[in-house]
């Protein structure tokens, strides 16, 4: 099982799975799983702005980007053994 983490704690080239969500309203919630952003699904950290707001990422053959904001609703488990930038460790 991985590690729980946040949007907030990944790099460009980090690479999770979706967990779940946390204090989404149903809206929103709604809103993220038409985007393709379900329980299971693995995505990439493609780019951070500088202040890290907003980040892209790719998940399903597409990018999104995600203010820190929106991000901060996505729980997420980072892929087994800490794979970080193409490494594992």
């Amino acid at each position: 099982m991985g590690i729980q983490k946040t949007f907030a704690e990944l790099s460009a080239g980090d690479e999770g799975v979706i967990a779940g969500f946390s204090l989404a309203t149903p809206a929103y919630r709604k809103k993220l799983l038409a985007m393709g952003m379900t329980p299971g699904t693995p995505f990439k950290v493609v780019r951070k702005a500088p202040l890290g707001d907003p980040m892209e990422i790719q998940i399903r053959g597409y990018l999104v980007s995600l203010r820190k904001q929106e991000a901060a609703v996505i729980e997420i488990s980072e892929e087994t053994e800490l794979k970080t930038n193409g490494t594992a460790s």
